[in-house]
């Protein structure tokens, strides 16, 4: 099966919201000594814990209880990635921001997504320590938790705070110091579905950055419905499967950004 109603979209929301909010509580309630934190790629920085493994075998479970033959694309774990966008593919993130969620206890989130067949359908992207979930889709709208979103207003970059790769801003590559300079403002804050979070409440109105499938699937799902452009700044396709440099923005800064980065 590779359509679904409204309603089954509408049903399958709330499901996975309902899962969002029982992984958040648990991820609150976890104490340091029940972390086991771990390295990935010899990186000091990129780190792994035992509750991003375990969040994300449970999602695995939970959404093929719904879905059966869906595909899933999952940040950690050696799950076979799909060789194309055709058919139910979930995305899924069970801790972005890990070094955030160690460290700080805060700005860390749970990101899960739906496409079908390529097309960005459903996106659920849980901001843990505020207990709010964003999800919906461009079929049913975008949501905090009960309340319904409102557009984008169309800013321009002078006018908007951009959020950027902070990795990529101190070595100095040239996109992102130059949007970042031209900006009203710009922040690093560490995580992707916090990052995104900040886009729909209208509290930034640009974000920079390369992100990894499972990093922009949610969050290019609700940026799509509540009217962002999300585009490679040369135009080049964004393929779900692979990592991309995007810019997620207003219509007026993502013209500017464009213009700024071939002059």
């Amino acid at each position: 099966m590779t359509e679904w109603t409204s309603d089954q979209l509408t049903q399958v929301d709330q499901t996975v919201r309902r899962w969002l909010v029982e992984l958040g509580r648990e991820a609150r309630g976890t104490k340091n000594q029940d972390l086991h934190v771990g390295q990935k790629e010899g990186d000091f920085r990129n780190i792994v814990t035992n509750l991003d493994t375990t969040n994300q075998a449970w999602l695995v479970d939970h959404i093929r209880s719904v879905d059966p033959d869906a595909h899933i694309v999952a940040e950690e774990g050696d799950l076979q990635r799909p060789e194309t966008m055709a058919g139910h593919v979930w995305f899924i993130d069970p801790i972005d921001g890990t070094l955030n969620f160690v460290h700080e206890k805060t700005d860390f989130a749970i990101m899960v997504a739906l496409y079908i067949d390529g097309k960005p359908t459903l996106g659920w992207i849980a901001k843990v320590m505020t207990n709010q979930v964003f999800h919906g889709g461009p079929e049913i709208g975008a949501f905090m938790n009960d309340q319904k979103l409102a557009p984008v207003a169309d800013l321009s970059l002078a006018e908007s705070i951009l959020i950027v790769s902070g990795r990529r801003l101190i070595s100095g590559e040239k996109p992102y110091t130059a949007l970042a300079s031209a900006a009203l403002a710009y922040r690093v804050l560490g995580s992707a579905g916090i990052s995104f979070s900040r886009l729909f409440l209208q509290q930034a109105t640009g974000y920079f950055s390369k992100l990894s499938p499972w990093d922009l699937a949610a969050g290019r799902v609700l940026a799509e419905t509540l009217g962002y452009v999300v585009k490679s700044l040369d135009g080049s396709p964004i393929n779900m499967l692979s990592s991309n440099t995007v810019l997620i923005a207003t219509t007026k800064t993502y013209r500017e950004s464009v213009k700024i980065v071939k002059d």
